[in-house]
């Protein structure tokens, strides 16, 4: 009875083995750890490491953990860098998802939750988004996840496994516990980037176009806790356990902030007025994604804890602060004593 978390060292999926750890559930982690991080995985939680889309591995953790659930968090998320490097996301993102879902079907595993994205529905015409919006994805990263999004469904439809997908609208925080954040130096999240420019870490903070048709011209995104993300999983794998059927929803809060927005939250709950420069859009970016949130919260009973900007914009910094004290000690350590 071993839930298979891939992905599981990395920012969401590492609070998901929190979430799992904390209610007593059987857990391990597959990870190549590109951008994941050993120090993010709970002590006695098994890892290893290697790729989520090598099946020989794969079928024989299945049989040696006696695996009976996959959360599958692997993958690449950057929507700017799939428009330059489409294959790499179709390759990361669908290749090798489809190896892990045919590793489940051959072990038997007969519950799925995959994470994907708003990213599928493009530029809704409507605001919020329902999951019965159309699927317009404009750029490789959303059509790489909805590509796995319909392998499921097929799957689904003719193999003995049920699968939930949950398609996140824009995560953010950090777990209230300090024990897991966005560690990921290179990570494009936008709270995390107006963190570290509170911080002193950035010399400034980029604003990606202002010409939206939005009501400050910026884009307007669904910011959701990671730790209700992760709460949001555990319902999910509940559901299926207890014999749900297979279902698809939206992960969001369903009301928007725009970029300008998140950028006065943490300059408010910091304290600090930084430095913030006007920049050409970037490909790939929709003007406003809010997710409707019906389906979610009447089917799983999803009742959010940290629904507030502040809430999520507060526990993002206390996570960047302990990374730079951590830095700053790991240098200290490293310097030799001066002569005295």
């Amino acid at each position: 009875m071993t839930v298979l978390v891939t992905g599981g060292a990395g920012y969401i999926g590492s609070h998901m083995v929190l979430a799992l750890v904390d209610g007593g559930r059987e857990t391990m982690v597959l990870d190549d750890l590109s951008t994941g991080f050993v120090a993010q995985v709970p002590d006695g939680v098994p890892l290893v490491r290697g790729d989520c889309g090598d099946e020989a591995l794969l079928k024989r953790l299945i049989r040696e953990f006696g695996v009976t659930a996959i959360v599958h968090f692997a993958g690449s998320i950057v929507v700017p860098d799939s428009v330059t490097n489409p294959l790499g996301y179709y390759l990361n993102n669908t290749v090798r998802s489809r190896a892990l879902i045919a590793a489940a079907v051959d072990g038997g595993v007969r519950n799925f939750i995959f994470s994907s994205t708003a990213a599928v529905y493009g530029e809704p015409e409507y605001s919020p988004i329902a999951e019965s919006s159309a699927m317009q994805p404009i750029s490789p990263y959303g059509a790489s996840k909805l590509m796995t999004e319909w392998m499921l469904r097929d799957t689904v439809a003719a193999h003995d496994i049920r699968s939930v997908v949950l398609r996140y609208f824009n995560v953010a925080g950090a777990d209230p516990e300090g024990r897991s954040g966005q560690s990921f130096p290179r990570a494009t999240h936008l709270i995390k980037l107006a963190c570290q420019a509170a911080l002193g870490q950035r010399s400034h903070l980029d604003v990606f176009g202002q010409d939206y048709a939005t009501p400050d011209g910026t884009c307007v995104r669904d910011y959701i806790h990671v730790s209700d993300l992760a709460r949001a999983h555990v319902l999910a794998l509940d559901h299926l356990e207890q014999g749900g059927e297979s279902l698809t929803m939206n992960c969001g809060y369903g009301r928007g902030f725009s970029v300008l927005e998140v950028i006065e939250a943490v300059k408010r709950v910091s304290g600090v007025d930084f430095e913030v420069r006007l920049a050409p859009r970037r490909a790939g970016d929709p003007p406003s994604l809010v997710a409707a949130t019906d389906l979610i919260r009447s089917r799983l009973g999803f009742k959010p804890a940290r629904d507030d900007l502040d809430v999520i914009v507060a526990d993002a910094l206390r996570w960047e602060l302990a990374l730079q004290q951590n830095a700053q000690a790991a240098v200290s350590k490293r310097e030799p004593a001066l002569a005295g």
